[in-house]
């Protein structure tokens, strides 16, 4: 199955398991931030993309200059190892790295977990590709990808046993929405996939169409 499939067959798989309240609550949620206009403001494709230094899981630090000296780059976002939609999305970046190498970019993650955490992502998933923390989402602020989650959203969470300030180290409940770029040697954003909804994800055959 495709990445788009599988995350279709996860979700309704999830009304399942989660009816009711629960649904509904992640539900409005979804439908409160389709409301707003932070795709507006969101870095979108020909925007120059910022320069960053972030720690992989190993604590050395990453540039992305450094990284567009070897070629272009695929850059993508996801909120933690706690979300089932994202440890599959980034399985299935993961058996895409071929194509992506043939096509000259490399596959860099981009999350708000801390480096312990992201390791222990990176290990579950096996993951070959590198992971970089982005303390209090300050990366993804800065693209205009962040948002607050409603309260009874964060309660849901936590009865689901997610705890989002053992995850990202701080008590601001911040998540950034789903976004992927391709981004060019001249720091130019090539592609972008962008969505308030956090069970859609940018496709690998799409990302490697756009390569």
């Amino acid at each position: 199955m495709t990445l788009t499939e599988q995350l279709k067959e996860y979700a309704e798989n999830s009304v399942k398991r989660h009816p009711g309240a629960a649904q509904d609550i992640m539900k409005s949620a979804i439908d409160a931030l389709e409301a707003t206009d932070i795709l507006e403001g969101a870095t979108k494709t020909g925007d120059s993309f910022p320069n960053f230094t972030l720690p992989n899981v190993k604590g050395e630090q990453v540039t992305l200059e450094a990284l567009l000296k070897e070629g272009r780059v695929v850059l993508t976002f996801y909120r933690g190892g706690w979300c089932p939609y994202c440890n599959i999305a980034l399985k299935a970046l993961q058996n895409a790295i071929p194509e992506f190498k043939a096509k000259g970019a490399q596959l860099i993650a981009i999350t708000p977990e801390t480096p312990d955490n992201s390791l222990t992502t990176k290990e579950k998933n096996e993951l070959d590709f590198q992971v970089l923390t982005s303390e209090n989402n300050e990366l993804a602020r800065s693209l205009g990808l962040i948002y607050q989650l409603p309260e009874d959203l964060v309660a849901l969470y936590t009865k689901f046993g997610i705890d989002l300030l053992q995850s990202q180290g701080n008590e601001a409940n911040e998540l950034p929405i789903a976004a992927t770029y391709i981004i060019g040697q001249d720091g130019k954003v090539t592609y972008h996939f962008l969505a308030e909804d956090y069970k859609l994800r940018a496709d690998p055959l799409d990302i490697i169409a756009a390569l």
